[in-house]
């Protein structure tokens, strides 16, 4: 019946002109087409559109057949897909190349969530073909085309170990394989044309496409050297032709990575929403080279490496403010290879008057307190104290008085106390005077350690990790400076030390452990009435608004009883401080 209707709507057709087909002859040839087609009526359609009596209506309608023969060739039916393939090269060879591209890109747009990458590997030999075709206007239809392939591309999971890569479930690694050849021609065409002419609209549909790529999907791309990446994965040569595309484009990879820095003024199309100039995209351009090591030969070598570290800041700071695991890796990689550059103590405090040297220490604090994968916490721990090994003296002083103002957490605080302390025994040492960490100057950052953030009643366990640190810092102090020499002004200020911070902290101590003995002694009584019923659940506890277990008595008590040994252990500091002031102060 199908076939009949076909026949029927092409003797008709056939003594029209080209220009005289009415819709519903496109209606007619398409759905008569589709039906034929989908019960395996192929041969029948080769003959068709192989007859050079329909070549005018192929010509001019043959496009519309573009779809069933996809859903046909993809379903790889043994009687219909030579007759099918057949076919669409017939229909490329005489079909309008403006029709076809509209056919095959809506194909790529429509195409079955699990049949993408079949979908793109089919259709893009005849994509090229086509915009090859199309002459020195075809800079928007190349920008079009792949823009619809990688949004669809977009869509499909990023290999995440190297087992996933070398499986390739979904295709995306077989896609970006074949991608680089897509554009390869086009690339060579935009190449030779000149600057500013028709070509530079070519050569922008190429630019975006490829900085497009560097933020899906190699963004979100595993590359490190690590064991669940190889070193020649598809995905990583597919990083290596994005580089190379780009340097074939004439791009200069210290103008686009420094621009933000070289040049004081904007400039047009260096917008944050320009998709040539995505921020994200130059994150992991400069990964890519920084730490990857790609194109490296290819980027001068007259930067210096704090002027590096400068500009890159910029990405680290974009890549350590996300949540996903393969941003954040790449922020801190990205930001340890920039600093390993540098020599210890080189980088000046003029540094910190800019913001992004403040925000990315607030994000890497964020990723060592927050962030749920603890090989990162380690790595962010890792890469901030390296920060601060490169700060010199002042900035270091500078920074550390920053933090202690904003970081807001007891185990930071208690890092940058340690840092602290580390730096005067180091400025104390013959040889190594520094004015930033003995004397006069010392005196506000020691005021900043030495403090209980709500006196008496701060809460000295979740507080644990500042206090133990100051005090460790305090009794160093009092021991390893003399009175006489007096260094650091620790004597000068020990009065106010004594009232402003050990009297409150004793205070404290006393309130915090008679209240966890009354608690352990009511709980231990609470237990024995119970006899037998010891094991139910007797307390809930709340963190960040979710629910935890319910402890049992015996958790209980032994909760109880690490904070009663916790308490123990600071006053043993506190006490030995107290009987150096004694011995050394009163006669």
């Amino acid at each position: 019946m199908a076939l009949e209707q076909l026949y029927d709507m092409l003797q008709r057709c056939q003594v029209l002109a080209d220009d005289s087909f009415k819709p519903e002859d496109y209606e007619q040839f398409q759905s008569a087409g589709r039906a034929c087609l989908e019960r395996g009526g192929a041969a029948q359609v080769l003959e068709v559109v192989q007859d050079e009596k329909n070549k005018a209506i192929v010509r001019s309608m043959g496009w519309n057949l573009l779809g069933p023969l996809v859903q046909v060739i993809l379903q790889k039916d043994e009687k219909s897909l030579q007759h099918c393939l057949s076919i669409f090269a017939h229909l490329l060879d005489v079909c309008s190349p403006k029709e076809l591209l509209v056919g095959l890109l809506e194909q790529v747009e429509d195409a079955d969530p699990d049949k993408i990458a079949e979908t793109i590997s089919l259709l893009l030999p005849p994509l090229q073909s086509v915009l090859l075709k199309l002459g020195d206007k075809k800079a928007a239809s190349v920008g079009m085309a792949l823009s619809t392939i990688l949004n669809q591309l977009s869509r499909l999971p990023v290999p995440y170990t190297r087992e996933q890569e070398e499986d390739d479930a979904h295709g995306l690694c077989r896609c970006c394989a074949a991608l680089p050849g897509f554009v390869g021609p086009l690339v060579e065409e935009a190449k030779q044309t000149r600057p500013g002419g028709r070509g530079a609209e070519l050569r922008t549909e190429l630019l975006k496409f490829c900085m497009k790529s560097l933020r899906e999907p190699l963004l979100q791309a595993q590359l490190g050297d690590d064991p669940d990446s190889p070193a020649d994965s598809p995905l990583r040569r597919f990083a290596s032709q994005i580089l190379a595309t780009l340097l074939s484009l004439g791009e200069s990879l210290p103008h686009l990575l420094f621009h933000h820095v070289l040049k004081k003024k904007a400039e047009t199309g260096f917008l944050e929403e320009d998709a040539r100039y995505s921020r994200e995209s130059l994150a992991c351009l400069a990964y890519l080279l920084f730490v990857q090591r790609a194109a490296i030969d290819r980027f001068p070598a007259v930067f210096s490496p704090v002027f590096v570290l400068r500009c890159n800041m910029q990405y680290v700071d974009i890549l350590l403010s996300r949540t996903e695991e393969s941003r954040v890796s790449k922020g801190l990689d990205l930001y340890e290879q920039s600093l390993v550059r540098t020599e210890d103590g080189s980088l000046p405090v003029e540094l910190l008057e800019l913001r992004v040297f403040l925000s990315v220490p607030q994000n890497l604090v964020k990723v060592m307190t927050l962030c749920p994968i603890p090989h990162l916490r380690t790595k962010g721990l890792a890469v901030f104290q390296l920060s601060i090994d490169k700060l010199d003296m002042e900035a270091k002083y500078k920074f550390f008085r920053c933090l202690l103002k904003t970081s807001h957490h007891a185990g930071v605080e208690g890092y940058i106390i340690k840092n602290i302390k580390n730096q005067i025994d180091f400025a104390l040492k013959p040889g190594n005077g520094s004015v930033w960490f003995s004397g006069a100057q010392l005196l506000p950052l020691l005021r900043s350690v030495l403090t209980l953030p709500e006196g008496p009643e701060t809460d000295l366990l979740q507080n644990l990790d500042r206090v133990m640190e100051s005090l460790n810092l305090l009794r160093y102090l009092l021991i390893r400076d003399k009175e006489w020499d007096n260094q650091t002004g620790i004597w000068t200020e020990l009065y106010k030390i004594e009232e402003n911070y050990l009297k409150p902290l004793r205070t404290g101590l006393n309130m915090s452990k008679a209240h966890y003995e009354a608690e352990l002694k009511s709980t231990k009584e609470i237990k024995k009435l119970k006899g037998q019923k010891e094991s139910r659940p007797v307390c809930t506890v709340t963190v960040g608004n979710e629910k935890l277990p319910n402890m049992t008595p015996e958790m209980q008590v032994q909760v109880l009883h690490s904070a009663l040994f916790t308490f123990d252990l600071m006053e043993s500091v506190l006490t030995r401080i107290e009987e150096i002031i004694e011995v050394k102060v009163k006669p």
